[in-house]
């Protein structure tokens, strides 16, 4: 048998595994010992030399000390309430328009995807924020639930974004430059949001009432109150990019002032603060438990070739780059389905990362579409995390509005679905929407 035919009875049985509900980390660890096995005829030396080398270089990595901090970060905003000044902030602006709260509360998600890098936590956040509110002003159940489902995937669309750090390291690409790309693909993402609440009212004006109009003095004020968490993302954004920080020390910088401002204008205590390190603790065990398994498997993979055998095969298969890369992208929707965002990011790159790189999308130079394709996975991921019938997001909105059908939900997250695929096609079409800012700056 050779060694395409085995990575992809390992790849199968990984799939299997997940399917029977196994934990992702442990499920990639067993398929990697198992190619490992087999590709050495059962030698179990192999594999321990292999694992005692992949828990060193994985754990003493510096450049994953980001995740824990940029946890940290999302962590200290969601505890010391900064998610209530972001809402508070956006409503005081159109939350008199029809739809207006909703769109206050897409906007709300995407400011606190600047500080926090967590879909998961941006929605479950925004969700106990904006919720009340929403229902409060007699919006449908379904506008309601959908928009934050939705928006809370603007936790890892607005930089920084942990999947895009773990593309970073994988690919050995810079950070900088992948939370730069995503800047406008990002905004773009959040407009289509707007517009797609703002067409939900068109249609059905009781979906979504206007809220009532605040004066100028208290737009001023919410507008100060949030000013510190714009500084934050751009010290953060800037400072990694501009190489005057390196992303370990802006992200330092970012958790340390998050914090501060929690404690100062958030209300953070003492009790926020414990939750807030246990919850760094655990999500931060949670991500390199699964990359260790990760490393294990690709480990695997890259003894059978198949990576490398899938890339040479769907070079010479003469199929159109775009077909193959439209291809992988329906891969990872269906992959949505059954794992989260960081599962994907960790499973799939380093199969279909050499697939991408060895075809012609548009004439981009090596650099650029190592960037691009970055974008492009981390968008399509993000819709794994509210595609019915699985998505995660669906979960947690549907745990907060105890009142509106699971049912209801997903029927209205389906317009937001609709506009991820137009911008989608968009990024595919005009690299340049993720690429121009990063070219921008680096002159």
């Amino acid at each position: 048998m050779s060694g395409l035919a085995i990575g992809l009875f390992i790849f199968a049985g990984l799939m299997l595994t997940l399917v029977l509900r196994l934990h992702v980390g442990p499920a990639m660890f067993v398929a990697g010992a198992a190619a490992f096995l087999v590709m050495n005829g059962g030698d179990v030396s192999a594999l321990l030399f292999t694992l005692n080398n992949l828990g060193y270089a994985r754990l003493s990595n510096y450049d994953l000390a980001v995740v824990p901090l940029f946890i940290l970060m999302g962590q200290f905003a969601t505890h010391g309430g900064l998610s209530q000044s972001l809402f508070r902030c956006a409503a005081a602006f159109i939350g008199h328009w029809r739809g207006g709260l909703a769109m206050a509360a897409a906007g709300a998600c995407a400011g606190f995807g600047a500080i926090c890098g967590s879909s998961l936590a941006t929605a479950a956040t925004m969700g106990q924020v904006a919720l009340p509110e929403l229902r409060r002003h007699g919006y449908s159940g379904r506008l309601a639930t959908g928009t934050l489902a939705a928006a809370g995937t603007l936790g890892i669309l607005i930089p920084p974004s942990v999947p895009l750090v773990i593309y970073a390291v994988l690919t050995q690409e810079s950070i900088g430059k992948l939370f730069v790309a995503a800047v406008i693909p990002g905004l773009i993402a959040t407009i289509g949001y707007m517009l797609v609440i703002r067409l939900v009212v068109t249609l059905n004006p009781q979906a979504g009432p206007a809220g009532e109009r605040v004066g100028a003095r208290e737009r001023l004020a919410a507008l100060l109150a949030v000013t510190p968490v714009l500084v934050v993302f751009l010290v953060v954004i800037v400072g990694i990019y501009d190489g005057w920080a390196n992303p370990t020390e802006a992200a330092s910088i970012g958790a340390a002032a998050c914090g501060v401002l929690a404690v100062t204008g958030g209300g953070l205590r003492w009790a926020g603060l414990k939750k807030s390190i246990l919850g760094t603790a655990q999500a931060t065990a949670m991500i390199f438990m699964v990359l260790l398994g990760a490393d294990l498997l690709n480990s695997g993979l890259a003894i059978t070739q198949m990576p490398a055998e899938l890339a040479v095969w769907v070079s010479g298969s003469g199929l159109s780059s775009l077909l193959v890369l439209f291809a992988i992208l329906v891969v990872y929707v269906l992959l949505g389905c059954v794992m989260d965002s960081l599962a994907m990011i960790l499973l799939t790159v380093p199969i279909f990362y050499p697939v991408v790189m060895g075809l012609d999308f548009f004439g981009l130079p090596l650099a650029d579409k190592s960037v691009w394709f970055g974008i492009l996975a981390l968008m399509v991921v993000e819709i794994g995390l509210v595609h019915p019938p699985l998505g995660m997001n669906l979960f947690i909105i549907q745990k907060l509005a105890k009142d509106v059908p699971y049912l209801e939900t997903a029927k209205g997250v389906l317009p937001f679905l609709a506009s991820d695929l137009v911008r989608i096609v968009l990024l595919v079409f005009v690299p340049s929407l993720s690429l121009w800012l990063v070219r921008a700056l680096a002159h």
